[in-house]
């Protein structure tokens, strides 16, 4: 795996178009739902990419520091979203390698704080096991059900 982070700016007309793709696939398609994935936050993340060679664009997350915020999300904290493995490598450990890679990106690039995400709730144990803790109640979001987390500075 080759990983790489940009900012919109820093991003390359065929790395957006890879991105934008493989979020179409997994959330619209995949999941089938229909939603309005271009929100306009992405021009304020840190997009990290995980490539694999002969497959491409496999794994990807957007990240914000304190004072940008996706959707739901509140402002004042971090956060990382649009969390994604591609079906083919799914299994592999490559959603927690994607995951750590996305803290430490996010905590280089924001300091060492509290870390939030808006989870799908089927995937609660596994960001437990990366430190996060469920702070809300099950809602819906896009129809899927999710759950709060947030991961102390410590």
């Amino acid at each position: 795996m080759t990983w790489i982070e940009k900012t919109f700016d820093e991003l390359s007309t065929a790395e957006l178009y890879a991105l934008l793709h493989l979020r179409n696939e997994i959330f619209i398609v995949e999941q089938r739902c229909p939603y309005q994935d271009l929100d306009y936050a992405d021009q304020a993340a840190v997009h990290v990419m995980g490539y694999n060679a002969g497959m491409g664009l496999v794994a990807y997350t957007r990240i914000f520091g304190p004072g940008a915020r996706a959707h739901g999300m509140q402002r004042e904290m971090a956060s990382i979203g649009r969390v994604l493995t591609a079906g083919a490598v799914r299994g592999k450990g490559i959603g927690r390698v994607l995951m750590e890679r996305s803290i430490a990106v996010l905590e280089a690039r924001f300091g060492r704080q509290s870390i939030q995400i808006s989870a799908q709730q089927h995937l609660k144990a596994f960001y437990e096991s990366l430190g996060f803790r469920q702070t809300s109640e099950m809602y819906l979001e896009d129809d899927i059900p999710h759950i709060c987390m947030i991961r102390s500075g410590m």
